[in-house]
């Protein structure tokens, strides 16, 4: 049997996964989460072959719960997700996400992708990975998207100086260097397309 968790924030979602995932012979679904955070929990106790892991949740996404249990567990993760954009793809196969595919697959095929995670092998939905072969690269450097990810919550410069052992002034340069690039008038907004595009 291959025993997988669900985590989803969405509970129609989730359950309905759930109960199609169980009809299925060779598949046992050992947990269903509503958020990253119990997600890690979870799968930390449970340890599951597979997680099931919707990427926009409170708290962690999916790409962070990866992440984290990638450190910890053998578990393999398959990302799932309603706005599928190739940046994200990029930050999630980078944070150890072995499967992804947008959520307008049916069941059935979300079964097949669990088992060949699960056999070790890794599966990027066609259409998502034509879409990142197209994708422009991110115009930020490493540092610029270092700010903006510790002051993705709306953190002080002086936070996020602190943060990154960096001056306050050297913080306001690269963000003014950031909102150039990006085309924007506001952190808030740099923030968003760098989400959007999954930069951080």
């Amino acid at each position: 049997m291959i025993r997988v968790l669900l985590a989803d924030d969405e509970a129609m979602i989730r359950s309905a996964l759930a109960a199609l995932l169980r009809l299925e012979e060779d598949i046992e679904v050992v947990a269903e989460c509503a958020d990253g955070t119990e997600a890690v929990a979870e799968a930390l106790r449970l340890q599951p072959d597979v997680c099931v892991l919707d990427l926009e949740m409170p708290g962690l996404d999916g790409v962070e719960v990866a992440a984290l249990l990638s450190r910890r567990i053998a578990t393999r993760s398959v990302v799932v997700t309603r706005h599928a954009r190739p940046g994200v793809l990029r930050r999630a196969l980078s944070s150890g996400v072995a499967g992804f595919l947008p959520k307008s697959r049916g069941a059935d095929e979300v079964a097949r992708v669990v088992r060949r995670v699960a056999a070790g092998e890794r599966y990027v939905d066609p259409e998502i990975a034509a879409d990142a072969l197209a994708d422009e690269r991110c115009p930020l450097t490493p540092r610029e998207l270092d700010v903006l990810r510790v002051g993705r919550r709306g953190e002080t410069t002086g936070q996020i100086a602190r943060a990154l052992s960096l001056a306050p002034g050297t913080v306001r340069n690269h963000v003014s260097v950031i909102l150039g690039k990006l085309g924007v008038q506001t952190r808030q907004q740099a923030v968003l397309i760098a989400e959007e595009n999954g930069w951080i």
